[in-house]
């Protein structure tokens, strides 16, 4: 399984991030677009890429683009795709997708139509009349963007930013994967000392630990490709095996989290000890406004809560204010913030010297740097 084509959809604002991430494993012809990153590699790097990617949503293998108006166009486009090289006689394969600002804009008569397509194709090749369904599923998606359609299997199954250790969350907690571009872009991971004052989950503290002692985020989990007939099974041993050679266990990390609400330390802590990084974790009861750096240098990270999501507007505002007199300039910290809050640097107090576009979901916010 050589030169295989594949395609990594990321939240808005991380293409650059994750296109970094795909060349250090080994990828070849890697290409940033908006909300996703193309990139070509073999059946090892499909293994590497599900296991070790920080910013990826999941890793799909393209199948196949072409431009689509009419039904019939997506049918015989559909059906001249190699589908055989990857799926069983009993290997079920659902369709799901989306269509933007195109002809054919009705999903489920696309899926249907996608569906029909993989049958016809499949029953030419294997000579049965019908499919069980029954063995390995294979989610084919789809999507429509200007009439240029792309179809592709979905490797990972349950989306990448799931790895296993928030079985429960606060409130509206931050996105793993946006959580590691943010620990990304603050250098957060070369940091002896990462500070969350409103750590909620604590998902940015554990994100910057796994980054800081280079545990690869899927190293606990499943992956749907795992039970593909066509990816051989000793690339998942292997791949990790690899990613455990290069975790740093010796590196010097230490997480301090606060935070108003008990129940938020206990999460944090459970979560830490599931994802394998509760002993570099020291969390405690503070209000923010107590907040102090603790020792020579570090970084901090946080998410704080917006009238969008848990309080009101006013109450927003009050807590940016308060992050601008506690947060103070220091030779040896800096400090990462998200927002969506349009005049954050006016009520912050000072303008960052860095700003990054990111999307908390679908909510556009600004990464302030300090």
């Amino acid at each position: 399984m050589e030169n295989i084509r594949f395609c990594a959809p990321c939240l808005f604002g991380t293409e650059g991030i994750l296109a970094d991430e795909l060349r250090r494993m080994g990828a070849a012809q890697v290409q940033p677009q908006t909300g996703r990153v193309l990139f070509e590699g073999d059946a090892a790097l499909l293994a590497r890429a599900n296991i070790r990617a920080r910013t990826a949503e999941r890793i799909l293998v393209v199948m196949g683009q072409f431009r689509a108006v009419t039904f019939d166009q997506l049918f015989e486009r559909t059906r001249a795709l190699p589908w055989e090289a990857w799926i069983g006689r009993e290997d079920r394969f659902p369709v799901k997708g989306w269509s933007l600002d195109s002809a054919l804009h009705s999903v489920p008569d696309c899926q249907s139509i996608l569906k029909k397509a993989v049958v016809e194709r499949l029953k030419s090749v294997y000579k049965i009349p019908w499919f069980t369904e029954s063995g390995a599923c294979l989610q084919i998606r789809f999507s429509i963007h200007h009439d240029e359609v792309t179809v592709a299997l979905d490797t990972s199954g349950v989306g990448l930013h799931k790895r296993g250790y928030r079985a429960q969350a606060l409130g509206a907690p931050i996105k793993e994967t946006l959580a590691a571009a943010m620990v990304d872009v603050t250098r957060a991971r070369l940091a002896a000392r990462v500070a969350d004052p409103c750590c909620g989950s604590g998902t940015l503290l554990i994100e910057a630990a796994l980054a800081a002692r280079r545990i690869a985020p899927g190293i606990r989990r499943r992956f749907a490709a795992m039970e593909w007939g066509c990816v051989p099974r000793d690339v998942w041993q292997q791949e990790r095996q690899a990613a455990r050679q290069q975790e740093r266990p010796e590196q010097a990390f230490l997480g301090l989290g606060g935070d108003t609400d008990p129940a938020a330390l206990d999460l944090t802590r459970a979560n830490a000890d599931k994802a394998g990084v509760g002993d570099i974790m020291q969390v405690q009861l503070r209000d923010l406004k107590d907040f102090k750096p603790e020792g020579e240098d570090g970084v901090v990270l946080c998410n704080p809560p917006y009238g969008e999501r848990l309080l009101d507007l006013t109450e927003a505002e009050q807590i940016i204010r308060l992050m601008g007199k506690v947060f103070v300039p220091d030779a040896g910290w800096r400090y990462g913030i998200i927002s969506p809050h349009e005049r954050f640097e006016e009520l912050f107090g000072r303008p960052a010297f860095k700003r990054r576009k990111l999307y908390n979901g679908m909510l556009k916010c600004c990464l302030y740097l300090y």
